[in-house]
């Protein structure tokens, strides 16, 4: 229920490294004052304050077979904001959300449009299938109807070689992504493969989504530009199952998946320590249900983020990402609290004590 004052009491995690001992919430909004409490109810939570989380690659409104109805995306939404997630990078998608946007009790969402595809090169009803010549204009448009952000589907497979293979030509992706920039959208990829990365890192791509073909080379230029990948690791252990479905078909496909996952861990450890920016990314709505946040950071420290970096990479430096604020004064009230401190066992996670979204408990 609504309650005029909450009182925090910490400790309030402000920071990987910084920690208050108490915060209130009068009005929806965050402060470290003690408020005035006359005349008002306050409700007192104990425990350990952090940002709300972020799923940085997740799908509202989208199934396995595309749009989804409004009922339904509300039931994904909800299910998300129980398990503390609280922002959520959309990427992509062809349902129209922006009723949410109105919704007081559902995660706020940063929307990169709907996907953008070759023709028959991607997940049937999930994008714009466009062809190369198409793609600036398409690129345009959903720089436009997004929330700063554009997503490509940089490589799929190719049934004429039968494995997966880049989806655009090296000077169309410049144009598109100069197109993109000039609107202030950032660029981010769908991408399996090694062979798309050399091209959409020279183009001056924002972001890379899965990234499980990196190489030395292309980890290499991701730090040197400033590229981020959000490794989406709870979805790449289902590319076995994948590869099992299509190995009767495209064979080479098969092997090539199973593959990218055996050394996924270690493409994201090797990213890490050359300084790629890591974020967590669940790719729920797809084929996956929402909600996964908790295990996707519990992976990224498997595969090799320090807990605090796997941490940080979907709560207080994941915001600063994306450009929402976390715990500061003023900031909307949008938290969650643990019984226990995360910093020091990540499964904290996976069960919030307490979940406050614009200065409301549910």
């Amino acid at each position: 229920m609504a309650a005029d004052v909450l009182h925090l009491t910490g400790p309030v995690l402000v920071g990987p490294h910084e920690e208050v001992e108490q915060a209130w919430v009068v009005g929806g909004r965050l402060t470290f004052e003690r408020p005035t409490a006359a005349g008002h109810d306050v409700v007192r939570i104990d425990g350990h304050v952090l940002p709300g989380l972020v799923d940085a690659h997740c799908h509202v409104g989208l199934d396995a077979h595309g749009a989804v109805d409004d009922d339904t995306t509300r039931a994904q939404a909800e299910t998300d904001r129980a398990a503390g997630t609280l922002l959520v990078r959309d990427a992509g998608s062809p349902a129209d959300t922006r009723w949410i946007d109105d919704a007081p009790d559902l995660p706020r969402i940063i929307r990169a449009g709907r996907h953008i595809a070759r023709t028959r090169r991607y997940i049937r009803n999930f994008a714009h299938e466009i062809e190369p010549e198409q793609l600036v204009t398409q690129v345009r448009a959903e720089a436009q109807a997004g929330d700063g952000w554009v997503k490509l589907v940089g490589d799929w497979i190719d049934r004429d070689t039968g494995d997966l293979a880049p989806c655009w030509p090296a000077d169309v992706l410049q144009a598109a992504m100069a197109a993109a920039h000039e609107l202030g959208a950032r660029v981010t990829a769908h991408c399996f493969s090694e062979d798309s990365l050399p091209d959409l890192i020279d183009a001056g791509i924002d972001c890379i989504e899965h990234a499980t073909g990196l190489t030395d080379e292309t980890i290499e230029a991701a730090a040197e530009r400033g590229v981020a990948i959000v490794p989406t690791l709870v979805n790449i252990a289902t590319f076995p199952t994948i590869a099992d479905s299509a190995e009767a078909k495209f064979p080479v496909y098969a092997r090539h998946m199973r593959d990218l996952h055996a050394r996924r861990y270690d493409t994201v450890r090797a990213a890490f320590e050359e300084g790629v920016m890591v974020f967590c990314g669940t790719d729920a709505g797809g084929s996956l249900p929402h909600g996964l946040a908790a295990q996707e950071v519990a992976e990224l420290h498997r595969a090799g983020l320090p807990r605090l970096d796997a941490l940080a990479a979907a709560t207080w430096t994941a915001r600063e990402w994306l450009g929402r604020p976390a715990l500061t004064e003023g900031a909307s009230a949008d938290l969650v609290v643990y019984p226990a401190d995360p910093r020091e066992d990540l499964g904290v996670l996976a069960d919030p004590g307490a979940v406050v979204l614009r200065g409301r408990r549910w």
